[in-house]
């Protein structure tokens, strides 16, 4: 079955850096779309970053600039290198992954994914 387990949260300095992984099983990822989302309590989960199977690349404006989504399909592995860390960076981190191809040049929403991993979380100080 699919499995998605994220990595690398922690606790940094604003302006520090960090790098989340996502390791994937259960399936072979690499024509599958993947992405990055977060959450605060009391809101809803927000869409930062996406990577289709065709290394086509989405980002929402608020981490444009400073986190860079990327994959290795050999080890199956979807990560989120996060430069910059402002204190409002600070949440629970998801990833996300779909057997599909987004028909929309837009972070595809939440909804739209059928998996997700269980979160890491970020604060930023």
């Amino acid at each position: 079955h699919v499995q998605l387990v994220e990595s690398g949260g922690g606790s940094v300095q604003a302006g520090g850096s960090l790098r989340l992984s996502c390791a994937a099983s259960g399936r072979t990822y690499s024509k599958w779309c993947m992405g990055w989302f977060r959450q605060v309590p009391g809101k809803e989960r927000e869409g930062l970053a996406t990577i289709d199977s065709n290394g086509y690349t989405r980002y929402t404006d608020s981490v444009k600039g400073r986190f860079t989504i990327s994959k290795d399909n050999a080890k199956n592995t979807l990560y989120l290198q996060m430069d910059s860390l402002k204190p409002e960076d600070t949440a629970m981190y998801y990833c996300a992954a779909d057997p599909r191809l987004p028909l929309t040049a837009t972070i595809p929403s939440a909804w739209w994914y059928d998996y997700w991993g269980q979160g890491t979380q970020v604060t930023v100080s």
